[in-house]
């Protein structure tokens, strides 16, 4: 008890200030108080959540701070005006020596030092700038602080606290003037305080801030320590206007009662705890900075790290009055409540002791006021108490015990620490804001890329067209132009030949004249022989040219025949070109409804596939049997059901048929169709391939691994999921294929649909996934780093005996796993079997 309340130390290895007796006129020889920036610029950073409970470690380091203690006097009251009028005060202050003198009688006094004396002219002011504002200073920096008041009865340890100057500014208490600071310092942007109110009365916790909850339950973390109070109503603070009406609401339902010693008695000790939560700035950033400089990091890690935050609390505690029965006069109730009062300040005082005189033992559990203080006196706070007395020699006794109270706390030290950790909750709220809008910017691009690509089909498709159009029309044009060329070159034929048979025509005709000429040339050739020989010589001439014309006529209908041959070839070639591309055109439609009729039987088999797949699953699960049939559980249940044994028999055949027919490579495109139906029965397909050994390594292969995981991550119909964990569970039965899933992120996307799922089939296929890779010796470590474990046992809330035989499948093969692991490290280093079974129980 005494090691878990001093922060793991025990007697031996506490250190501590050696202190004269109390009542020496020496000062005690107390350790000087680092300053909070020192201390927070040196000091190694606790663990989140280690308070003084846990062992002290090497990285679990604090400052040594010691309770400091300020005494006050309250002035005389009226009452004791009168009645010791002829007495003097039996207390002597010496401020500026921060002494005290009791005095025993008129000529012996016992003197007492100590951190602050105040006298009974001592404003609001200054008590709380030296008892209060240095440990407000260090709840603003990141440590736990307490402040509190200790004192008899009616000796002003409410107005010192509580007060809260309504009516003079002047009068306000440390409550008040603490929270002004506060909130003056942190930023609402980033920061938060939030406030609650209880009052011990009677040994019962109760709530000021909402009095229908009167008994509060105090709870203490078993791994930490740490008390906390959860019931109590938690009010955040965001100005001091609404601070001050939770004290008033507070005062209102606070127990008091009037005793002979105090009008307004307070019955019941009065705790105020306000939570600061602050954002530290400016480290994160330089963290990156040097971390890029050195080249260990890169530009995204600023952005995935989690900021710091610091988590701090301020507990500032008025206690009831110590009282003695026969001057209060206390009686029936109130007696009660004075005894209970009386009980627990003296529980604290044995606490007090006890940790004064470094015992081994101290009795923290006597009290629900101790339990709630523990982290006040020897714990991780830094603390500061005032202990307030009265002047009037009556009460000697009183205040005699109340200095002597104030001198033992004084030698209390605590392990002060800071309190950081990483605020994960806004990184994720960060991160799903970001995540969001990078789906939705995903989703923006996705949407303009198909738009893309349906802007371009469409553009594709008026092009061809057009080209087509245009091919059509030019072939048009060439062949018309062809056969009017053909038709002018046959028309300009048959002019020729009418001018050659014309020409000819006229050459008989000339031929017969010069004929006619030659016979009266004959005859006239007995009357000139010369006249003759000339007439002869011209037809001649004639004949010549004649002959020369009739060649060249010749050779020009030669000529063209042969363009004739050329435009008839010319009109053949484009005729068979035309229907060249006529057949072509014909091919494509086939092929076309070739495809179609293709797509359309795919379909009907993938459905009626999936039918029949959905019926054996249906009548399986009528069978009872809830897990995924591979190995010797699948041969178990056939033997147990053979009216199923044909059914799945059929099945398989039917996806074998499937499969050697249609090419595993076009199923695995099925999954990502458009269509959601067609998913669904393609995963489906896929999932009772791999079933089967022989097909597992053709599917992950052919990438069927990492299309079940894209589907498990990014699909939201609960049936994809679920038929794609019972996928992805038969593939891990495989060695190989768990190492290829965990590198793959597996584990985490298995991990966030157990999260996500509320059916118990999905919950039953993703723990049989993740019990499946619990069987692999080298996988345990990323099994329990990436979540894997944690997953598993949180599928035990669904209840479903299915998924529980899943899970405690898993935890079997972890167990296994681990052993064989813990065995082989106990038989190196040669350890005991219990050291091997306490460090199975600390991985499991």
């Amino acid at each position: 008890m005494a090691s878990n309340y001093r922060n793991g130390t025990t007697k031996a290895s506490q250190k501590t200030d050696s202190k004269p007796p109390v009542n020496s006129n020496t000062k005690p020889l107390t350790k000087p108080k680092p300053s909070l920036t020192s201390a927070a610029a040196g000091l190694r950073r606790s663990n989140p959540g280690s308070l003084s409970g846990s062992a002290a470690g090497k990285d679990d380091a604090g400052v040594l701070g010691r309770v400091r203690v300020a005494v006050r006097l309250r002035p005389r009251n009226a009452e004791e005006l009168v009645a010791d009028a002829d007495f003097a005060d039996c207390v002597e202050l010496q401020p500026e020596l921060k002494r005290l003198k009791l005095r025993k009688n008129n000529w012996d006094s016992d003197t007492y030092e100590f951190d602050e004396v105040l006298t009974e002219f001592a404003s609001q002011k200054r008590v709380y700038e030296v008892v209060a504002k240095p440990v407000v200073e260090s709840v603003l920096e990141g440590y736990n602080g307490t402040i509190m008041a200790y004192g008899q009865t009616g000796t002003g340890k409410t107005f010192t606290l509580g007060r809260l100057g309504e009516e003079d500014t002047a009068a306000r208490g440390i409550m008040v003037r603490s929270m002004e600071d506060i909130l003056a310092d942190i930023s609402p942007e980033t920061d938060s305080v939030s406030v609650s109110y209880l009052q011990l009365y009677m040994e019962t916790i109760q709530d000021l801030l909402n009095p229908g909850n009167d008994n509060i339950p105090i709870v203490e973390d078993p791994k930490t320590g740490d008390v906390s109070v959860p019931g109590a109503t938690l009010v955040e603070v965001r100005d001091q206007k609404s601070f001050v009406e939770l004290l008033r609401l507070g005062e209102a339902h606070r127990f008091a009662a009037n005793t002979k010693l105090n009008t307004e008695s307070s019955r019941s000790h009065a705790i105020l705890m306000v939570h600061v939560r602050r954002s530290v700035k400016g480290r994160h950033d330089r963290e990156v900075v040097l971390s890029s400089e050195n080249g260990n990091t890169s530009p995204l890690i600023k952005s995935f790290r989690p900021p710091i935050v610091r988590k701090s609390k301020l507990v500032v505690v008025d206690l009831a009055g110590s009282e003695r029965i026969d001057k209060s006069g206390s009686e029936g109730h109130t007696l009660e409540e004075a005894k209970s009062i009386n009980l627990s300040l003296s529980a604290l005082g044995k606490c007090i002791n006890a940790l004064a005189e470094s015992s081994a033992h101290v009795p923290v559990r006597d009290s629900k006021l101790t339990r709630l203080l523990r982290d006040s006196f020897g714990g991780t706070a830094r603390t500061s108490l005032v202990v307030t007395i009265g002047p009037s020699p009556r009460h000697r006794g009183e205040t005699a015990s109340t200095i002597m109270f104030g001198q033992r706390a004084m030698k209390v030290e605590n392990m002060v620490k800071l309190k950081e950790e990483f605020d994960y909750k806004s990184l994720a709220r960060r991160l799903d804001v970001q995540l969001d809008k990078l789906i939705a910017e995903h989703e923006r691009q996705q949407k303009a890329f198909k738009d893309e690509v349906e802007r371009i089909s469409i553009e594709a498709e008026n092009r061809i067209a057009e080209a087509e159009r245009n091919y059509a029309d030019a072939l048009e044009n060439e062949r018309s132009k062809y056969q009017k060329d053909y038709m002018e070159s046959i028309k300009k034929l048959e002019e020729k030949w009418v001018m050659n048979q014309k020409k000819h025509a006229s050459d008989r005709i000339v031929v017969e004249h010069k004929d006619e000429c030659l016979d009266k040339t004959c005859s006239a050739s007995r009357e000139g022989p010369v006249s003759v020989a000339e007439e002869i010589a011209e037809v001649n001439q004639l004949l010549q040219n004649e002959i020369h014309l009739r060649k060249a006529a010749e050779e020009e209908a030669n000529n063209l025949k042969s363009q004739l041959v050329q435009l008839k070839k010319s009109e053949a070639a484009g005729n068979a070109e035309i229907l060249k591309l006529s057949n072509m055109l014909e091919d494509e439609a086939h092929q076309k409804e070739k495809l179609e009729e293709e797509i359309a039987v795919l379909k009907n088999q993938l459905l009626q596939l999936s039918s029949e797949a959905d019926e054996t699953r249906r009548s399986l699960d009528r069978g009872g049997s809830g897990k995924v049939f591979t190995g010797l559980d699948s041969l178990m249940n056939q033997v147990r059901h053979p009216q199923l044994k044909d059914s799945g028999n059929e099945q398989k055949a039917s996806i074998a048929k499937l499969f050697e027919q249609v090419g595993l490579q076009k199923i695995l495109s099925l999954l990502e169709s458009e269509d959601a139906d067609i998913r669904i029965h393609a995963v489906k397909v896929v999932a009772n391939l791999a079933a089967e050994e022989v097909n597992q390594e053709k599917i992950v292969e052919a990438g069927g691994l990492t299309s079940l995981l894209m589907l498990l991550k990014s699909s939201e119909d609960e049936t994809i999921r679920r038929v794609a964990a019972g996928a992805i569970a038969n593939l891990a039965m495989n060695e190989t294929n768990q190492e290829l899933i965990m590198a793959q992120g597996g584990i985490s996307l298995l991990s966030m649909t157990a999260a996500d799922a509320e059916d118990p089939q999905t919950l039953r296929m993703v723990a049989g996934a993740i019990a499946n890779l619990c069987g692999n010796d080298k996988l345990q470590t990323k099994l329990r780093g990436e979540g894997g474990i944690k997953a598993l046992l949180g599928m035990v809330r669904c209840g479903h005996p299915y998924v529980l035989a899943q899970v405690a499948r898993g935890i079997a093969n972890f167990a296994k796993c681990e052993s064989r692991a813990c065995s082989q490290v106990c038989h190196i280093s040669g350890k005991t079997p219990l050291s091997r079974s306490l460090h199975l129980q600390e991985a499991l």
